[in-house]
């Protein structure tokens, strides 16, 4: 097998497409299609479906995506091992976090300290985060959900909580602070099952034996925000994500346990990649700021 083809093809892959994968990789296009037409013909295979400008993965291809992306992980991971301490002049970190609040600040802190890094940032609820790291898509991962398993490293970042939000012109826009109790028979807009806001917030609701009302449930929380603005009930969002503005007046709850703890997350056998360690290291003077 010919690792230059399989480079090549790891590059249209990610880039989903040859002309943005050819200028990425610094090479001409002709020669990388050539490179990835060489692979396909030796073990006669399709691997993209071509279109137009664009290529989308067979599913052929999206297997072999999975594999290509561990194993030249892996090999910068190898590379990073062996530098040592050496400066952090250039890389790419990718980060997954349920929510962008907590995970940018550190990525700025990053930034700063190494200007030369580039980062991706990709969000979803904590079962996909997690799936991202197991799968080798992320190299660490910011989330509020703690997990004990065992090939997981997790440093402690930051508490936040939860509060309510309703819309200006709702009965309660006049209060600063309501008792759960009073949420009995309540129509409330929540994020989709598998998210911690959720999950904390019905744990919290069922311990103290309150049953709201209609539960509307939304997959992200710009949708929950206009679901709420719309009338559709009570929002539940953390401390941090909520913005003051003309359309919404946020609530605390007396009473009640809502504080939700915020970490930081790597596959434990990656703590010595070059990257993760500068990551964690930003997020641990930052927790400690």
């Amino acid at each position: 097998m010919n690792p230059t083809q399989l480079r090549a093809f790891h590059h249209v892959a990610r880039a989903r497409g040859f002309t943005r994968a050819a200028a990425a990789a610094g090479v001409g296009q002709p020669t990388l299609s050539g490179q990835v037409k060489s692979l396909e013909e030796a073990y006669d295979v399709r691997l993209f479906d071509r279109r137009g400008r664009g290529a989308q993965l067979t599913e052929l291809g999206q297997s072999l995506y999975a594999l290509t992306d561990r194993m030249f992980a892996l090999e910068e991971e190898a590379r990073a091992l062996l530098s040592g301490t050496a400066a952090l002049t250039q890389g790419h970190l990718r980060v997954s976090a349920d929510s962008a609040y907590h995970a940018v600040p550190i990525l700025a802190e990053l930034k700063r300290r190494h200007g030369g890094l580039t980062f991706s940032l990709s969000l979803g609820n904590s079962p996909s985060v997690l799936r991202r790291l197991f799968d080798y898509e992320a190299d660490v991962a910011v989330m509020a959900k703690l997990t004990s398993d065992p090939r997981l490293f997790t440093l402690p970042f930051r508490t936040d909580r939860l509060v309510l939000f309703v819309p200006t012109r709702h009965p309660w826009a006049g209060r600063r602070r309501i008792r759960l109790s009073e949420l009995s028979g309540q129509d409330m807009v929540l994020r989709e099952r598998g998210s911690v806001t959720r999950g904390v917030f019905e744990a919290t609701l069922a311990a103290a034996a309150v049953r709201p009302g209609a539960i509307i449930e939304v997959e992200s929380r710009e949708g929950v925000g206009e679901a709420v603005a719309a009338g559709f009930g009570i929002g539940v969002v953390f401390e941090s994500e909520f913005r003051p503005g003309d359309r919404f007046h946020r609530i605390a709850v007396s009473g009640a346990d809502l504080g939700v703890a915020e970490y930081v997350v790597c596959l434990e056998e990656r703590r010595s990649l070059a990257l993760v360690r500068a990551f964690l290291d930003a997020a641990s003077d930052l927790s400690s700021a």
